[in-house]
């Protein structure tokens, strides 16, 4: 037990590092909670061990606390904001530009199926196209297929 509090602050800061990593790592960045934690444990450590803070577990637990939730309300609108700025990037899959016949028709309002790669697609366009005609795929979202007639 002497050996826990002798390296109190080292461990804070260690479980800081872990719990960003875990944040990084495993979440993506999608959390926020772990990384602000994490911040705080790592503070905490640092505060510690140069003696501005006591090594007590009582300390440790409100400090941790206090600064998760300063960290929380100073970075969550800057890391959200910064998160959703990747904006949408359309993949280009290896299904765009495959050409199919048509088994039923499509139109904006009229959705029909296509079976490819062992999955049932439902397919869509944003016009109107008969049965029998030659189309293409110009976008794929998750189940769905846009068509357009291949010129």
């Amino acid at each position: 037990m002497t050996w826990l509090t002798d390296n109190f602050a080292t461990l804070l800061v260690v479980l800081g590092v872990a719990l960003l990593v875990i944040e990084v790592g495993v979440f993506g960045f999608g959390l926020f909670i772990l990384f602000f934690i994490g911040l705080a444990c790592i503070l905490s450590g640092i505060l510690m061990a140069i003696g501005i803070l006591p090594e007590t577990m009582v300390v440790a637990f409100g400090s941790v606390a206090v600064l998760s939730l300063a960290f929380a309300f100073s970075l969550w609108k800057p890391l959200k904001k910064m998160q959703d700025s990747g904006g949408s990037k359309e993949v280009k899959g290896e299904f765009i530009g495959h050409s199919f016949i048509l088994a039923s028709p499509v139109s904006a309002t009229q959705v029909s199926q296509h079976r490819m790669s062992g999955v049932d697609w439902k397919v869509k366009s944003s016009e109107p196209i008969a049965a029998g005609t030659l189309v293409e795929v110009i976008k794929v979202e998750v189940g769905e297929i846009t068509v357009a007639v291949n010129a």
